[in-house]
């Protein structure tokens, strides 16, 4: 089933407060459950930017990914 960004975004944060799961992981777990491949869960989130923002910042935690700068918030 075809699922929009907002869908998506939102399966994905209640898995993140049900699991109490990362962002990364509980797409992982979104993608074991729907029988969705990973490529297909990645597009969805380059078109929601609050997902990929999140996901980017745990990724620059684990240090997967080079630092970003950031604005203090």
């Amino acid at each position: 089933m075809i699922k929009t960004p907002e869908q998506f975004s939102k399966e994905i944060v209640a898995i993140c407060n049900e699991k109490s799961l990362t962002y990364i992981d509980a797409v992982l777990y979104w993608c074991e459950q729907t029988n969705h491949e990973v490529e297909y869960a990645a597009s969805l989130i380059k078109n929601d930017p609050k997902i990929f923002s999140n996901i980017e910042i745990e990724a620059e935690n684990l240090n997967v990914i080079k630092k970003t700068s950031r604005l203090p918030v």
